[in-house]
């Protein structure tokens, strides 16, 4: 009755049902540009159009991805790829809808550093370049006494490091005779402590074992090699097995368990230091090996917050320091290489050299690009810039190598600290797949000569393997000091690569060189 009495009266009811919002007559976007970084982003644009938009402009490096118009409103991907070009680019996208003028927007990306040229050798003192030349092309005991008894197989033993748990060999005098002889100036020597160290607080270091590597290490030195010995496979990279304890993960989140972990390595090695301490200058120590939470740099966890791990392993390695130059003897003296997160060289930048009253403190970085070229399940036949695109892996060619070895110049050993390729190498190829063959010494030489040009001394990774394929890296047998298969042909393109001094052979004469098919 209401309701007919207004309308007798001639006034109108509001419609209760929500009227959409009227098509807007221009087109609007969330940023009309963006600035991206060199190894490029994914970002993400609105657009506020009266019909559904279209964008023309958009170059081969960025990937449009569409997403659902819905109240004339849309949220677009845009992934851009990496600028591997040593130029800046910006791209100019056009926005267009019907019933509305275009509009745009740019996405301007920074180029990637220019390689550093290789840089002349100081004619004055600088220890980081003399120390390059003293331990020049070195050799890794890889599988050795880094060794340990694991997983289902291992009954009791698991946890416990053994010098024959994953190769038949001991190492004899005549091992690193023989290494001398091939023509390797240093050695590295990898070694697990695990469950030979004891329980806290005291976490004693089982004699038999520390004896073992003491023993070893003199081998190496009366062969007239310079040793570096390490903690190797201690680091836990996320398996719970109670025996790898240097779990770098948890102690980013757990303080106690940060301060536990750092009482263990100060009593790992002040023991060490002690052992050692009559051995001169030519023994390292190196704190770690690639310590990371199991993503190798890789992990959401770690991208999310790198400095969170990275401080970790910086308060470790001063730990390390402080307690080896407690030590006594020689120990005070001597110098110590500390890695970065990984081994990796890109995590150079969150690397805190610690603090040393000696001030003989090194960095470590390990070597293995491209990894499916050298390591990994790919195995691709060529390298390097005569390789065909579709034989061999994406980046990591020879302006790659620059790049890396350049800026470890730049960083460290032109400000006089030491920095060494602690590990690098390719898995060994068929001496009867000639094409494989041809482009394989080439990577050995072109990553070997780089490191001398660089002023960074390398040590091949040696895991006494004898078979060609993933991860077989034999070169000298572990106990006999001999060659492995055709072994002797790639150490002789290592030797050449280091300690060729003629003016003509540079850099650029082994590019030069490199394989064509």
């Amino acid at each position: 009755m209401l309701l007919a009495f207004l309308v007798s009266c001639g006034k109108e009811q509001p419609d209760p049902t929500p009227q959409p919002d009227p098509a807007p007559s221009s087109i609007t976007l969330s940023s009309n540009s963006f600035q991206v970084a060199q190894p490029g982003e994914k970002l993400s644009l609105t657009i506020k159009a009266p019909a559904r938009p279209t964008l023309t402009g958009l170059p081969s490096w960025i990937t449009y991805v569409d997403g659902t118009f819905n109240a004339y409103s849309i949220t677009v991907g845009l992934t851009v790829a990496a600028n591997d070009t040593y130029d800046a680019r910006t791209a100019t996208v056009t926005v267009a809808s019907s019933g509305a003028s275009s509009v745009t927007f740019t996405v301007s990306q920074a180029a990637k550093e220019k390689p550093v040229d290789p840089p002349t050798p100081p004619s004055g003192d600088n220890e980081a370049w003399d120390l390059a030349k003293t331990l020049g092309l070195g050799w890794n005991m890889g599988n050795h006494f880094d060794a340990f008894y694991n997983g289902s197989w291992a009954g009791e033993k698991e946890g416990y490091p053994d010098e024959t748990a994953w190769q038949p060999n001991k190492a004899t005098q005549t091992t690193f005779n023989g290494v001398k002889e091939a023509g390797f100036t240093s050695v590295r020597i990898p070694i697990s402590w695990l469950k030979m160290i004891g329980p806290e607080p005291s976490y004693t270091i089982d004699k038999t074992w520390m004896d073992r590597v003491y023993e070893v290490a003199g081998m190496a030195h009366a062969a007239g090699l310079h040793v570096i010995i390490n903690t190797h496979h201690d680091e836990n990279h996320g398996v719970s097995n109670g025996y790898q304890w240097l779990d770098i993960k948890n102690a980013a989140k757990d303080k106690a368990l940060n301060e536990s972990i750092k009482a263990e390595i100060k009593a790992v090695w002040t023991q060490i230091a002690e052992r050692f301490a009559d051995c001169g200058d030519w023994l390292i120590m190196e704190s770690f090996n690639e310590l990371n939470d199991g993503g190798w740099g890789w992990s959401e966890e770690f991208r999310a917050n790198p400095a969170a791990q990275c401080d970790i392993l910086n308060e470790w390695n001063q730990v390390f320091v402080d307690a080896v130059r407690a030590a006594g003897g020689e120990n005070a003296t001597r110098w110590l290489g500390v890695p970065t997160y990984a081994a990796n060289p890109e995590f150079t930048k969150y690397l805190k050299i610690p603090s040393d009253k000696a001030g003989k403190v090194m960095v470590s970085v390990h070597f293995y690009d491209p990894y499916d070229y050298t390591i990994g399940d790919a195995q691709y036949s060529d390298w390097g810039h005569t390789g065909a695109v579709d034989k061999k892996a994406n980046g990591g060619d020879e302006t790659h190598v620059k790049d890396v070895f350049g800026k470890l110049n730049t960083e460290y050993v032109s400000k006089n600290i030491p920095c060494y390729i602690g590990e690098f190498g390719c898995s060994m190829r068929a001496k009867s797949d000639t094409r494989a063959w041809k482009f394989y010494l080439y990577y050995m030489e072109y990553i070997v000569k780089a490191a001398k040009t660089y002023g960074l001394p390398c040590f091949l990774w040696d895991n006494g393997a004898t078979d060609t394929g993933k991860e077989q890296h034999g070169y000298i047998n572990h106990g006999t000091g001999g060659y492995i298969g055709n072994s002797k042909e790639v150490v002789n393109v290592l030797k050449k690569a280091w300690f060729t001094e003629s003016d003509g052979y540079t850099l650029q004469h082994v590019y030069d060189s490199a394989p064509k098919f």
